[in-house]
């Protein structure tokens, strides 16, 4: 399996899938015009590396800013890393955030509160 990458833009972050190692990244800001249209291939590329995960899957995710529909889209993303967790494999999902930007703080711990996966808030 390939992996993903959409380099960051003004509008949307860095998107870096490694199926090889098992090490996804999202970080930047993510306002795009469309959410559902910019996250559809990282939906489609979940889905099939859900399906067949490496041992241990590391998700890094390290947002400046997001929108509400980004944040659904955010969501749906971490959902499917978390069937990964379900299915018996190891996952490890690490939030980084600003120490001064309480709003990406609390976006991690509401996510947090939505998944069994391990989830990690590391303070930048």
């Amino acid at each position: 399996m390939e992996g993903l990458k959409l380099e960051s833009t003004n509008l949307t972050p860095l998107i870096s899938f490694d199926a090889d190692t098992g090490k996804l990244e999202l970080k930047g800001r993510s306002i795009p015009e469309n959410s559902l249209e910019f996250y559809r291939p990282v939906f489609d590329w979940l889905d099939k590396y859900v399906a067949n995960p490496q041992p241990k899957t590391i998700v890094e995710v390290q947002f400046d800013y997001f929108n509400t529909s980004s944040s659904k889209c955010i969501l749906d993303i971490l959902k499917r890393i978390d069937k990964i967790d379900e299915a018996g494999e190891d996952v490890l999902i690490k939030w980084f955030y600003d120490e001064n930007d309480e709003d990406m703080m609390e976006a991690g711990e509401d996510y947090s509160d939505l998944l069994e996966a391990p989830f990690d808030l590391i303070v930048l």
